[in-house]
């Protein structure tokens, strides 16, 4: 039975600038959902999987980003992206949960709720520590955490330490990648994450940085990048979107 966790970070700009290649996923293998950053679902989808709505910043809950997540039929729903970086404190993170997501989502919509996602530097464990004891009283239904480098025991050690720092709650890996620049070691990485995170029972989902015609910097290595310029899906892509166990 093929295990579904691997979410398709499918970037927005995607929607306009080759929508056609989502016609090329594989929708019978091991992807479990869609997310492209933003409260509003791509059209391409066409409801062939699960979207992920995200209250990426603040901008989200407010106008029609917020009505987006009002009216989403969607289950499970992202609040903040590496707010940490992003000029949002824990506190005021904890006021928006308490006054405006948990009374609309949780309460009034039965929707399930993944914390923040924050870098796993240290200034990103410590936000996320600080606002899980802020909403103690009201937790996430899942854990989020972003993670990247180029070791996966590395990457193994820090998700199994989130797990124990948080027990109970279910991890979502909302974002991570290898920054090696070496395409082998990147290949390996990415096989050897998805086929270990596959069989985590704490691990609920994960997504691998990103599908996506031009990446947004430098950090993330370009041999990582699941689409090429042209819109052409990369062999990285093929195997993620089709190897359950990847061999």
């Amino acid at each position: 039975m093929v295990i579904k966790k691997r979410c398709l970070l499918w970037d927005y700009t995607n929607t306009n600038t080759c929508p056609w290649q989502m016609d090329k996923v594989n929708f019978n293998g091991p992807i479990s959902s869609v997310s492209n950053w933003n409260a509003w679902v791509p059209p391409e989808l066409k409801g062939r999987a699960p979207f992920r709505p995200m209250i990426h910043l603040e901008r989200e809950l407010n106008g029609n980003e917020w009505k987006f997540i009002l009216d989403s039929n969607q289950p499970i729903i992202h609040f903040f992206n590496e707010p940490e970086r992003n000029g949002i404190s824990p506190n005021k993170a904890a006021d928006y949960w308490h006054k405006q997501v948990i009374p609309n989502l949780r309460n009034q919509r039965h929707k399930k709720l993944v914390s923040p996602s924050c870098a796993s530097d240290p200034n990103g464990q410590k936000w996320i520590a600080d606002w899980m004891h802020l909403v103690k009283d009201s937790p996430p239904d899942y854990v989020g955490i972003h993670w990247y480098g180029t070791s996966s025991d590395e990457a193994k050690k820090y998700i199994e330490a989130m797990h124990k720092k948080f027990p109970g709650k279910k991890i979502i890996i909302s974002e991570i990648a290898s920054i090696s620049r070496d395409k082998q070691d990147v290949y390996r990485f990415t096989q050897r994450m998805c086929n270990w995170m596959d069989e985590q029972d704490f691990i609920f989902e994960y997504g691998f940085f990103g599908c996506m015609r031009t990446m947004p910097n430098n950090f993330v290595s370009p041999e990582a990048r699941l689409m090429n310029p042209d819109a052409s899906f990369t062999d990285l892509m093929h195997n993620y979107i089709t190897q359950q166990p990847w061999k």
